[in-house]
């Protein structure tokens, strides 16, 4: 099974892991809407959603840039509509698009507290919702949400309880929708990664240039999400799958190749179970 002639629905796919994914699955054939608000370039933020439209048609898919802010109903319904009326239907929704401010309870403004639940828990909700009655019609429909598993340990609430809310709240709507849409034959998964990650988060807002040298490249999450959208959708949902781990059952063994610096230490990334870690061959440093 691959991604040829099947429809992506992306948010936040103008940069950084949603925009490696379009571009993994445009190399199928595949078409893509992406979901943004990124119209201008800005100095940290590399990226339009007109700049992705040309590396996904580049690497041999259709684009469709959405200028798209999932906090608002009414937009996230044009942007569907405008995509169905494009490409024909959606068979993928990915809800990729997150903000991330992990700061303590007391350095937490509430509009900072309210963006992230309206982007993260609320737009994951919202893009899902709407896009449910198009993915019904799919013959191997899937939702993936960037979301980590659901490791209820204080210790991922503590540095940063409001980051974490919402971060969690993508991994309710999996669980729950998994089950909710299980005989519709829609997949709900999670995909998280092992480690950082090499995105404008981690370098602007966790650790610059530093960290950044001790992550891992987006291509490793673009390979995990093929190896999940090609599965047949019946067949797998309702899992919180970690990157290294969905390529190692797929039989990847060379993972320096998704390596910042090979040879570097790795940092493993926010909430990431124990045993996940332990269970694994890769060793990775703690930033909690």
């Amino acid at each position: 099974m691959n991604l040829a002639g099947k429809t992506l629905f992306i948010t936040g796919a103008s940069r950084g892991i949603g925009l490696a994914i379009a571009k993994r699955a445009a190399a199928d054939g595949a078409n893509i809407a992406i979901a943004a608000k990124t119209t201008q370039a800005h100095p940290k933020l590399p990226g339009t959603i007109y700049t992705a439209a040309e590396e996904i048609e580049a690497a041999g898919g259709k684009a469709l840039p959405l200028v798209c802010d999932i906090r608002f109903e009414d937009q996230v319904q044009a942007a569907v509509d405008k995509t169905v009326e494009t490409f024909g239907g959606i068979d993928i929704c990915i809800n990729n698009a997150s903000a991330i401010s992990p700061t303590p309870t007391l350095m937490t403004d509430m509009k900072r507290y309210d963006l992230m639940n309206e982007i993260n828990t609320r737009g994951t909700f919202l893009t899902s919702k709407i896009c449910i009655p198009h993915l019904q019609k799919s013959s191997n429909a899937h939702i993936l949400n960037l979301a980590p598993p659901l490791d209820m340990e204080a210790k991922w609430f503590a540095p940063h309880v409001a980051y974490t809310i919402a971060k969690m709240g993508m991994s309710l709507c999996t669980l729950g929708m998994s089950k909710e849409l299980a005989a519709q034959g829609i997949a709900v998964n999670s995909l998280w990664p092992l480690t950082a990650i090499d995105t404008a988060a981690v370098r602007n807002v966790l650790g610059g240039d530093a960290m950044s040298k001790n992550s891992r490249t987006v291509e490793i999450m673009a390979d995990a999400a093929y190896e999940i959208l090609t599965r047949a959708s019946a067949e797998c949902t309702g899992n919180f799958f970690i990157d290294e781990v969905v390529l190692r059952d797929a039989g990847v063994v060379d993972f320096d190749q998704y390596a910042v610096s090979p040879g570097s230490d790795l940092y493993r990334d926010f909430f990431v179970p124990d045993a996940v870690c332990e269970a694994l061959p890769t060793k990775t440093l703690t930033i909690y």
